[in-house]
């Protein structure tokens, strides 16, 4: 049996996965340490780490749902770190994110490949695109992206790390809108895309009261995005967060809606400071045309 490939998302600075146990994680972000649920780390916790017990905020689960942080240490309203030439906001909300998966740079790093060993410009879309991580990567590989979420204030956030990165004059198209909905328009309209970034969340909801179930949503989602695929495409990059959703899904998916090409699929992980143990973070699928 075929073993999946495993990624681990390296060239941080500014971020550091401490350690992770007792269904949670601990992390340095930039100068401030944050302590957070995380539901796969199931295994025990070092309690030898001193910065369990002095972090600047952690999070809370609520028995009737959600949750809330608690500040032990002043914080900023927001700060800023950066990968490489890029720099993006970060902000702790009130569902327990940041606004950045860090685990996701080893796909920024495939999606700069794939855009720069292009040999020309690259068209983008980038749906369910959140604070605009991907975006501002394919942006700074010489793509011209059109950056779709359904929040307004998540989009201005996404610009905001645009501009911190030094990229404001790249071309960059900003639409508030239902990533299916926009689908089917720039289909019924011709628009055609040479690469697809999907993240899309297990579950949520639009700005028009739209609701998004993953195992549900997302054969109907790929076949509307195989409408806008343009004549010449780079590559579909496809990130999976749903637990219990196995990566062999994905070859199965893209074979079965005719892509043709080639999927591959790796699991995405972070690796943690203290005794190098891998944290599980999701899979992405890599669909590449053939050549």
């Amino acid at each position: 049996m075929n073993s999946i490939p495993i990624q681990v998302a390296t060239g941080w600075r500014d971020y550091e996965l401490i350690d992770a146990g007792g269904g949670e994680k601990l992390e340095r972000w930039g100068h401030y340490i944050l302590r957070r649920p995380d539901p796969v780390a199931v295994w025990p916790r070092e309690e030898r780490v001193a910065e369990w017990r002095t972090p600047h905020a952690t999070y809370y689960r609520s028995q009737r749902g959600g949750g809330a942080w608690e500040f032990h240490q002043r914080l900023p309203e927001s700060w800023t770190i950066k990968r490489g030439p890029l720099t993006f906001q970060i902000k702790p909300t009130p569902f327990k994110h940041t606004g950045l998966f860090p685990e996701q740079a080893a796909n920024w790093d495939w999606i700069t490949e794939r855009i720069s060993g292009a040999g020309r410009e690259v068209s983008v879309l980038n749906l369910f695109a959140y604070t605009g991580a991907a975006t501002v990567a394919a942006a700074a590989a010489g793509g011209s992206v059109c950056h779709v979420d359904s929040s307004k204030g998540i989009v201005t956030w996404a610009r905001r790390n645009l501009e911190l990165s030094g990229l404001a004059a790249r071309p960059v198209r900003w639409i508030v809108e239902d990533a299916m909905k926009f689908l089917e328009r720039e289909a019924r309209r011709g628009h055609a895309y040479d690469a697809v970034i999907l993240d899309p969340p297990s579950y949520g909801r639009g700005a028009g009261g739209e609701v998004w179930k993953f195992e549900d949503g997302i054969a109907d989602l790929l076949r509307s995005l195989k409408r806008v695929l343009s004549a010449r495409p780079v590559f579909v990059l496809v990130s999976s967060y749903t637990t219990g959703f196995s990566s062999l899904v994905w070859p199965a998916l893209f074979e079965a809606l005719d892509f043709g090409g080639r999927t591959e699929i790796c699991e995405l992980a972070l690796s943690t400071r203290i005794g190098s143990r891998l944290l599980p973070c999701g899979v992405a699928a890599r669909w590449t045309p053939a050549k």
